[in-house]
Formats: C-alpha cells, sequence, structure tokens
C-alpha cells in the first residue's frame, strides 16, 4: 500500500469554481492532498487566478512550459526584495533579510560569483571522498531490525555534517545549523514551528548572524581560505554586507544547502518504498543510481513552488498579467505536467529524460548547489546498494506545513537484520 499519497479521490475539487482554487494553502501540503487541485488546473485554467486568499491575490502558473517562460523572463518578472520576493507570502516589512535570490541583475549574478566557486567541478570531485567516507560512516551505525527516524538519523545528519563542512562550521554545534534552517522557512503558523511569529523568527536569525559574526572576524583577518565563511570576508562585492544582507546570504547559504537534499533523501527512500518494482530494478542494475537521484528530485519537489512579480505588464499563456502583479511558479505541478513529461504521476527509476524537471529552477536563479546535490544524494543509493539494506518505511511520514519546502519532518523505518 502506498505512504506516499492520500490525494488519489478528487474529492469536491472538481465542483470548486476555478477561481475559488487556492493552491497556497499549507494544509494541502502537510496533508500530501495538492495533486488534484493542481491536475484541474493544468487542463482547465494553467495560468490562474486567484483574487482571494490568506497572501492577497496571485497568479497561479502550473504547466512546465509556462513555468520556464516566467522563470526565464528575468526582464518582466522581478525576484527582488523590494517588489515582494520569492515565496507568495511578501516579507513582513522592516523584517526582511536581503540575498542574491531576492535581486535582480545585475546585483544577484555578482553577488552569486562570490560563493559559486565552492561548488565548482573541481572542489566538488575534492569532496568526493569525504562525503563517501561520512555517508558509510552513518549507514554502518543505523541500527537493524529495529525502528528509527530515517530523518533525523540519515537525512538531518549527512546535511548538517555538509554544511558544517561549506562553512568550516564548528562540528560539535553542527546541528545549529538544523536548527536555523527550520527557523528559516518555517511557517508560524504552524503549532510545530520551532518559531511563531516573523519578529521571533527575526531575532532568532539575528543570534545566527552573532555566531557567525565571530567566526566572520577570525577568517577576515586570516589568509583566505576555501569556506563560504572566509571567501564571503574576503569577497569585493560580499565583505561590506550590511547586516540584514548578511543575515539573509547565510540564511539563503544554509537554507539552500539543507532543504532539497534532506528532503529528497527521505522522499527518495519513501518513493521507492512505494514502488517496489523499482527497488527491484534499481537493485538489479545499480548503473540506474544517477537516473534515480534526478527522477526523485522531479517526483519529489523539494521545493514547492517560487514567487516573482511582473514589472511590467506581459501575456503568460494567453492571460494579461498586470504591472505589480504576483506570479507564483507552482514547481510541484510544472513537474506533473503530462503536457510536457510522459507518467509524470509514476516513479520510473530508468526514465529516459530523467533531467527534464523544475526543481533546481532555471535561468540566472538555478540552484547554485544542484550538483552537490546531485553528489550527496548518489553516493547515498550508491552506498545503500553496495550494503543490499532492505528498508521498510512504517508508516505514513509527518510532513512539513508549509507552502514553501515539501519537507518530510519524520519517518519511522526498520533494516532488515
Amino acid at each position: 500500500m502506498s505512504l506516499a499519497t492520500r490525494d488519489d479521490r478528487n474529492d469536491d475539487v472538481d465542483a470548486l469554481p476555478l477561481d475559488g482554487i487556492d493552491v497556497s494553502d499549507p494544509k494541502i501540503y502537510a496533508e500530501d492532498s495538492w495533486r488534484p487541485m493542481f491536475a484541474r488546473l493544468r487542463r482547465e485554467d494553467p495560468v490562474n487566478y486567484c483574487a482571494d486568499s490568506r497572501y492577497g491575490p496571485y497568479w497561479s502558473i502550473t504547466r512546465y512550459a509556462d513555468i520556464m517562460d516566467v522563470e526565464l523572463n528575468h526582464a518582466v518578472f522581478s525576484s527582488a526584495g523590494e517588489h515582494g520576493g520569492i515565496q507568495v507570502m511578501d516579507a513582513p516589512k522592516g523584517l526582511e533579510n536581503i540575498s542574491f535570490i531576492r535581486m535582480d541583475q545585475p546585483d544577484h549574478t555578482v553577488r552569486r560569483k562570490t560563493v559559486a566557486p565552492i561548488v565548482g567541478p573541481s572542489n566538488l570531485a575534492n569532496m568526493e571522498t569525504t562525503i563517501r567516507e561520512r555517508t558509510v560512516t552513518v549507514l554502518d551505525g543505523l541500527p537493524r531490525g529495529e525502528a528509527f527516524d530515517w530523518v533525523d538519523r540519515v537525512s538531518i545528519e549527512l546535511t548538517t555534517m555538509m554544511l558544517a563542512t561549506l562553512f568550516d562550521f564548528p562540528w560539535e554545534d553542527r546541528r545549529k545549523l538544523t536548527y536555523w534552517s527550520d527557523v528559516g522557512i518555517a511557517n508560524v503558523n504552524d503549532p510545530d514551528a520551532p518559531v511563531h511569529s516573523e519578529e521571533e523568527r527575526y531575532a532568532e536569525l539575528g543570534k545566527m548572524g552573532q555566531y557567525f559574526s565571530g567566526l566572520w572576524n577570525e577568517r577576515v583577518n586570516a589568509p583566505p581560505k576555501f569556506d563560504l565563511i572566509s571567501m564571503m570576508a574576503h569577497g569585493e562585492t560580499t565583505r561590506n554586507m550590511t547586516p540584514k544582507e548578511f543575515v539573509g546570504t547565510l540564511g539563503l547559504l544554509i537554507v539552500g544547502g539543507n532543504d532539497t537534499t534532506r528532503n529528497t533523501m527521505s522522499g527518495g527512500l519513501l518513493a521507492l518504498h512505494d514502488n517496489p518494482d523499482q527497488w527491484a530494478k534499481l537493485r538489479a542494475n545499480p548503473g540506474l543510481v544517477p537516473s534515480l537521484v534526478a527522477e526523485t528530485i522531479r517526483y519529489h519537489t523539494p521545493v514547492i513552488h517560487m514567487r516573482r512579480t511582473a514589472k511590467e505588464d506581459a501575456i503568460v499563456g494567453g492571460k494579461r498579467i498586470r504591472k505589480g502583479d504576483k506570479v507564483v511558479m507552482w514547481y510541484v505541478s510544472g513537474n506533473r505536467d503530462e503536457t510536457a513529461i510522459e507518467r509524470p504521476d509514476e516513479f520510473i527509476v530508468d526514465r529516459a529524460k530523467p533531467r527534464q524537471h523544475l526543481s533546481y529552477g532555471a535561468g540566472i536563479h538555478r540552484c547554485v548547489g544542484d550538483r552537490l546535490a546531485d553528489m550527496q544524494l548518489r553516493i547515498l543509493w550508491e552506498e545503500i546498494l553496495k550494503r543490499d539494506l532492505r528498508i521498510e518505511v512504517l508508516g505514513p511520514p509527518v510532513r512539513l506545513y508549509s507552502n514553501f519546502i515539501r519537507g518530510i519532518r519524520s519517518m519511522q523505518v526498520r533494516i532488515a537484520p
């Protein structure tokens, strides 16, 4: 029985008026009941205007081609914080933090170039041995024959160790990085969130900034090293960042280096559990791991949406979008678009075009760490297959209450002895 979805029924979705479909409700992602709503929008109104939501009016872009049109049109569709930023929820006035993902050209690329070399091909090759050694240690330390939380013991641990390496962060404090990532993406209306107001989030991220300031001061007064803090401390465009830009950039790097990989590690295991024929196919041919990684990132879609704001009137999918309108690209829908991807609701480890997905974005805002994420996931599955680990998911996962990150908070599993 599938543990991944709870929305095989269309329920009352077909009875809703099209302008009454609000896919920004975090509840539908926490309950994993989003598929029928997006299927109807793609079919009947792929560029849909929702006039009334808790986040105000917005356009939903739900098909692959239309999302790419918006994603690549940087001149018209803005990511900049002054226009509202990258989420359907506007950043609270006065509590905004600034980072290059919330910038347009030319500032975006100038800032991005400072940190990009750490995930360049040559450095990734240098990191592979370390990532594999840590993955081996984590997998060999897992209990056999008893239940444990895969998210905590594997997904969080591996991604947090990687983040600590990228920042050259004090090893004993590395779980602070996990906490700050959770704070950064938390929906403050979730009872289980680590913060419950925007003011509390701002204060906690300020504490993060204070911690990193100590590391920054050490690195800025030392010769440049190849870690993110040293690279920014010595970078021409980043060494004099304002406090808000300092905190915002750190938050972006922590969330970007954590959530995609962490949630895909969990989502991939869940997808394989729910598709035992694909598990068997993978075991029979471990050479499919790179294809598995790309398919998992598509199928799980760890970043649910990205938002832009129209800087001028534009036409998308035949609809006129006005200057100032909020435009939301629903990656989670584009990755299930029947007009672009064959059998998109199926999990297929040997898919013919596994890299045809939107999960990393496109254009100037494409995920800077996509190759590192791919490598971490590839190594994890290579080592699982080497050990022929038989991993059973024991029940439905606990999902994150969020319309931005498709997160898995915990998932109980058992490895056969």
